[in-house]
């Protein structure tokens, strides 16, 4: 179901929804936070370069000068999934993405993941 589809009102009674779209407040949420080494992602880098291995984009290349080596590193199984500490072999487990197809590579389609293959053939 698309997020547009969704009722978000959904197990609020109705005057607990606010007419007003206010943003902004603070709130302290615990989360787990799965450690990365960034030597792990220099030599990814290294490796592949800093254009995304799904889109091809380059950001120096389509912002100039701020965009400079700038690109996500994924982790093709995600360490929620291996669920313990390892050891990360950069460029086997690890490859350079933009944003955009690192948001796409979690989200998931039939409750599976997209992987770096199912989503290049999408270009």
């Amino acid at each position: 179901m698309s997020f547009f589809e969704h009722d978000l009102t959904e197990g609020f009674y109705p005057d607990e929804v606010s007419e007003t779209l206010e943003e902004g407040k603070c709130k302290t949420v615990s989360v787990n936070v799965y450690e990365r080494n960034p030597i792990a992602r220099k030599r990814c880098i290294n490796h592949f370069g800093v254009q995304c291995q799904v889109c091809d984009l380059n950001f120096e290349h389509t912002y100039g000068e701020v965009g400079k080596d700038f690109i996500h590193v994924h982790h093709i199984v995600p360490l929620r999934e291996i669920k313990q500490g390892y050891i990360v072999d950069p460029i086997q487990d690890l490859i350079p993405v933009c944003p955009n197809c690192h948001a796409m590579l979690h989200r998931k389609e039939n409750g599976v993941c997209l992987t770096v293959e199912h989503l290049r053939h999408r270009f």
